[in-house]
């Protein structure tokens, strides 16, 4: 049976990572390095990860700047940046690549709320269908006569805490993206 809550807790966790990481690439009005996590340079014709080919930091709140270690990548670098889908604008002036976060408008602010709670909610169907799968294994167990009427009820229970347990640590998750996304 503890095999069964172990993998249940494994794929809740990678439910509530997955959600941290889908928050850390929302936008909020403040610049961050993992906004530019997923930028894919071509580099000599090869899919090359931002982060590989350059030192990636935040001088202020609103600006990432981008210093490429080879003079040669700077305009692959732009040329990236600007086919992300991040909307935003690179500057080159020759030293650095700096991109400029814009204050984010009260429609955008609720769209990416919008987005925060369905990724929310796509991480809770994540945790309740680990939920799912470990009371059916608890339910196969006892037609095996590998547990009791009492160990099915005692494990369905103790899922059923573990479940209320991710599901509110999303929610505290969710709170906070939000509080930080409306901030201004």
């Amino acid at each position: 049976m503890e095999d069964v809550f172990k993998s249940c807790e494994q794929n809740m966790d990678k439910a509530i990572k997955s959600l941290e990481k889908n928050f850390s690439k929302l936008r909020t009005g403040r610049a961050s390095t993992s906004l530019v996590d997923d930028v894919v340079v071509q580099y000599y014709n090869t899919p090359t990860p931002l982060n590989q080919l350059a030192s990636i930091s935040i001088p202020d709140s609103r600006t990432i700047a981008i210093q490429p270690w080879d003079r040669n990548s700077f305009g692959d670098v732009e040329k990236a940046i600007m086919k992300s889908d991040l909307g935003l604008n690179p500057v080159n002036d020759g030293k650095v690549i700096r991109i400029n976060i814009p204050a984010l408008t009260e429609d955008r602010r609720k769209d990416l709320v919008k987005i925060a709670k369905k990724n929310t909610e796509d991480a809770k169907i994540v945790i309740r269908n680990a939920r799912r799968e470990a009371n059916e294994t608890l339910k196969k167990m006892k037609n095996d006569k590998a547990a009791t009427e009492d160990d099915l009820h005692k494990g369905q229970e103790k899922t059923q805490e573990l479940t209320d347990a991710y599901v509110m640590k999303a929610d505290a998750l969710l709170a906070e993206k939000e509080k930080e996304i409306m901030e201004l």
